[in-house]
């Protein structure tokens, strides 16, 4: 299981702007959203119906600043499966003619699968 997502930051996505921070740069709470998605999209395909998935775990270190207009990529990698147990390894890099392919995080995110109405019911 493996999904890349490509994403440009916007002024909704810096540090000033979700909190993190006081620097027009990518705020690494965008960065986690991001990686999660890519965790999402690499897992959705193998999803039962009724089915879906929750984070349980993180662990991401951000490496470098993305400014206002920067692409970032950002892979979702299986590392391992246990059941309803998966385990992702992200990276994430800018990518574009100035900056290409430079890492800018990289971490670990578990998700478990639950049934969705199931799960809902509890709260």
């Amino acid at each position: 299981m493996e999904a890349t997502l490509r994403f440009t930051v916007t002024d909704a996505d810096t540090a000033a702007a979700v909190g993190s921070g006081s620097l027009p740069v990518l705020g690494t709470p965008r960065l986690l959203a991001w990686c999660e998605a890519a965790t999402c999209a690499a897992l959705e395909p193998t999803l039962p119906a009724g089915s879906t998935s929750v984070g349980t775990r993180v662990e991401l270190e951000h490496l470098a600043a993305s400014g206002v207009g920067q692409e970032v990529e950002v892979t979702a990698s299986a590392s391992y499966v246990d059941g309803r147990l998966h385990r992702f390894t992200v990276a994430a890099r800018n990518v574009g003619r100035t900056r290409g392919g430079r890492l800018i995080g990289t971490g670990e995110i578990t998700r478990v699968v639950v049934d969705a109405e199931r799960f809902l019911s509890r709260l």
